[in-house]
């Protein structure tokens, strides 16, 4: 059992009635669908909002970073970062921000 930490977007943690950066617990392989399946479960009010409901696909106006990087186009069954199996550094979920 591995504990995660994410930090999500303000508007998700309004949503989510939480601070920046949350734990959650994740078993087995750490990658951005483990970490994401089990936001869901313990905030089950963020299921769609991060994921669509059908595809599972990365919402358009969101970024995962982890360890400095753009994970946003890797696989969601790609492994994480060490660092961040290990909770040493967090997944990061940010809301991009758009413009005209």
């Amino acid at each position: 059992m591995s504990v995660i930490r994410v930090t999500i977007p303000h508007h998700l943690r309004t949503l989510a009635s939480s601070g920046a950066e949350v734990a959650v617990e994740v078993d087995g392989p750490v990658t951005q669908r483990s970490v994401l399946d089990a936001l869901e479960e313990r905030y089950p009010m963020l299921q769609g909002t991060i994921r669509d409901h059908v595809t599972q696909q990365r919402r358009p106006f969101l970024r995962f970073f982890a360890c400095k990087e753009d994970l946003s186009h890797e696989s969601p069954d790609a492994l994480l970062p060490e660092d961040v199996a290990r909770g040493r550094e967090p997944f990061m979920i940010i809301g991009a921000i758009a413009g005209g």
